[in-house]
């Protein structure tokens, strides 16, 4: 079994200047927590089937009102990188197309949807044996593009919402979703996080996977996230580290190599490591409870979860009511 990852370990680092961000972190580090990692963590006590436990003793899991209409035009400063924007622009027409430039994301959809209902099924004490566990849970998909992960978490009861700042990707999610009476649900709007903060829009869980590395503004992004979590409720974000390894496998092979994804998809400056990215949370009031690596198999052509988080992984954390001191 991995050692374990251990939060003081990552906070250590205070007043550090980290690389691409540009912002100094000063965090008194707690002695007594831990990461999870993958390995680390046990299977969940199942409650009996159609309901789900009680939340643990001490903690009130405060449950979102259900969403109403948003005003998707209302003014706010944006974490938005244009340049990232219009290269997502130009091949937004192709998100449902499992062999064009957005394959790896369906190849890792599986893995990443396996942490997600593994940890929130945990945290929500919902029974993860259930086909919809996440029923009367509103969650929202920041960054959803075509809806790749969004449909898979109406399918599993939630009450989702995506949001994107590229038209043509909402357009497309729109269109995909209506095919089946179940992801018609999802209500996709073109807007930022910062435009919902602003509308003080609060959900059960908000995710944020592969978004974090194309923001121009990653903390105040993730101060955004967390305004968006209802008093503990749970984020989870998913990125690319800023390794070497990351950077042999997700920029020189994927794009240079074996053309996965367009060359420049990734800018290796704008990535983050485990620890920036949990330090970075913390300081939103996002405190970071687990923690896995992404392993993809090149003989099998499948992922899976792994305590190694040199090059993708993926992180769930609580929104805590206070920060500490």
């Amino acid at each position: 079994m991995a050692s374990k990852l251990r939060i003081d370990q990552l906070r250590a680092l205070s007043s550090t200047v980290f690389h691409g961000i540009g912002d100094s972190l000063s965090i008194r580090a707690s002695q007594n927590h831990h990461i999870r990692h993958f390995s680390d963590v046990s299977s969940p006590t199942l409650s009996p089937a159609g309901s789900s436990s009680p939340p643990p003793q001490n903690v009130e899991l405060k449950t979102a009102p259900q969403p109403e209409k948003m005003n998707i035009n209302a003014s706010t400063t944006s974490s938005v990188n244009q340049i990232e924007l219009a290269k997502f622009s130009a091949i937004s027409d192709t998100w449902w197309d499992a062999e064009g430039p957005f394959k790896p994301l369906h190849a890792l959809n599986p893995t990443r949807v396996s942490f997600i209902r593994s940890t929130l099924c945990r945290h929500f004490r919902r029974d993860p044996c259930l086909v919809r566990p996440f029923e009367g849970l509103n969650f929202i998909d920041v960054g959803c593009g075509g809806g790749i992960l969004s449909e898979p978490l109406a399918r599993m009861g939630a009450t989702v919402t995506g949001i994107d700042m590229v038209d043509k990707n909402i357009k497309i999610a729109r269109v995909h979703a209506d095919q089946d009476p179940v992801t018609s649900t999802i209500e996709y709007y073109c807007t930022t996080a910062e435009n919902l903060v602003e509308q003080q829009k609060e959900f059960d869980a908000v995710i944020a996977s592969e978004v974090i590395e194309h923001v121009a503004d990653p903390a105040g992004f993730c101060q955004s996230l967390a305004a968006l979590t209802v008093a503990n409720g749970a984020t989870i974000v998913s990125t690319i580290n800023r390794s070497m390894r990351a950077f042999a496998a997700a920029i020189v092979a994927a794009e240079y190599i074996l053309r996965w994804l367009p060359i420049g998809t990734h800018q290796w400056s704008s990535l983050l490591t485990p620890e920036e990215l949990v330090l970075i949370l913390q300081r939103a009031s996002i405190s970071v409870e687990e923690m896995a690596g992404f392993v993809y198999n090149p003989l099998t052509g499948q992922w899976s979860l792994s305590d190694d988080t040199s090059v993708n992984y993926i992180a769930f954390g609580k929104k805590i009511s206070q920060q500490t001191d």
